[in-house]
């Protein structure tokens, strides 16, 4: 059903307690119902703690790689989904653990394909619109040319590398979106997510700008995996959300959208800015590259600045004030619960 029978419109978010997803739940509960699907198995539940308290949020622990049946749920009474239906399908449950890529692997390869059919069958079956969380891996690597990726560039990835269950899956999964639409007609879209950071970012989980953080506060060593010239673009988390809000809201005839910052942004540079603005002492040191964080191209965000009426609104210093307060916040309270629960 493409148009809510009662005030509000269902929307679900699989991946929903996830550092986007989390966000993007909150950002929903403005003017819609949620359900927030999602197994912790990459996420954090304290994440989304603070949206139980709304009657407009239904939290449901579920694994996506296994078909969807939302009528098995009598939580979902209450949203009239038997009747009502669900209205939007946001898709962004995958691994992207730089810690636990190795180990995550499979479930990287079932979020690009299982979990696809799942959801979109479920777009089908609900007449849904339905956006995906795709990425800016689809275009391949940067090849030191500071290349700037359009829309329509086809980009070049190796399907049989060690990251291929990730990059070669999230192109997969936009062929799955793509598919779907040509033979049911569902409008379906894509959002290539560009490099994004801000609360609720996993902690001690070799994230970059997390750990550099953490590592500052504690006056310990940067690190970066990578060089000097290790440069990526940075979109901040509400600034995404909106993009991917403003996606969804397109008409069929918009399909697919680079959102992401538009400045190559060196990471030392951002180090060096954290330990300032942390007034810490810590050095940045350089060790060798990680399997998942490798050099990603810029995006040309020409179409959604055109037809999203988008661009990030955020400036750096500030996204990275906002996420420095968050953390030392986060890191404290788990400390506190970490000692409270060593002293019982």
């Amino acid at each position: 059903m493409d148009t809510p029978i009662f005030e509000k419109k269902n929307v679900l978010v699989t991946g929903g307690a996830g550092f986007l997803g989390s966000h993007l739940c909150e950002f929903l509960l403005r003017d819609s119902k949620v359900i927030c699907l999602d197994n912790f198995s990459n996420s954090d539940p304290g994440s989304i703690t603070h949206l139980l308290q709304y009657p407009d949020f239904e939290f449901i622990n579920y694994d996506v790689n296994k078909p969807i049946d939302l009528d098995q749920f009598d939580e979902l009474d209450k949203f009239k989904v038997k009747f009502q239906g669900i209205q939007e399908i946001y898709h962004l449950a995958c691994p992207t653990s730089p810690k636990d890529f190795e180990k995550s692997k499979l479930q990287s390869l079932w979020s690009n394909s299982s979990a696809m059919i799942n959801t979109l069958d479920l777009a089908v079956k609900y007449h849904a619109k339905y956006l995906f969380s795709s990425s800016a891996v689809v275009y391949g690597e940067d090849q030191g040319r500071g290349d700037r990726f359009a829309e329509d560039n086809l980009g070049v990835v190796n399907q049989l590398s060690e990251r291929a269950c990730y990059d070669e899956g999230k192109r997969f999964a936009e062929t799955c979106v793509a598919t779907y639409r040509q033979v049911y007609g569902i409008d379906g879209k894509i959002a290539r997510v560009f490099t994004t950071y801000g609360p609720h970012m996993k902690l001690f989980d070799k994230q970059l700008i997390p750990d550099f953080i953490i590592n500052a506060i504690d006056g310990k060593d940067l690190v970066l995996y990578g060089d000097q010239s290790f440069s990526t673009s940075l979109c901040y988390v509400s600034d995404m959300v909106d993009g991917l809000a403003r996606l969804m809201s397109t008409g069929p005839e918009v399909k697919l959208a680079n959102i992401g910052g538009e400045e190559a942004i060196r990471y030392a540079d951002v180090a060096e800015m954290i330990i300032k603005m942390t007034k810490s002492k810590s050095r940045l040191v350089f060790e060798k590259p990680l399997l998942f964080l490798t050099q990603k191209g810029l995006p040309n965000i020409a179409f959604a600045k055109d037809k999203l009426e988008w661009l990030p609104l955020v400036t750096l210093e500030d996204g990275l004030r906002k996420t420095i307060d968050y953390i030392i916040a986060r890191r404290e309270s788990l400390l506190f619960t970490n000692y409270g629960a060593t002293r019982e």
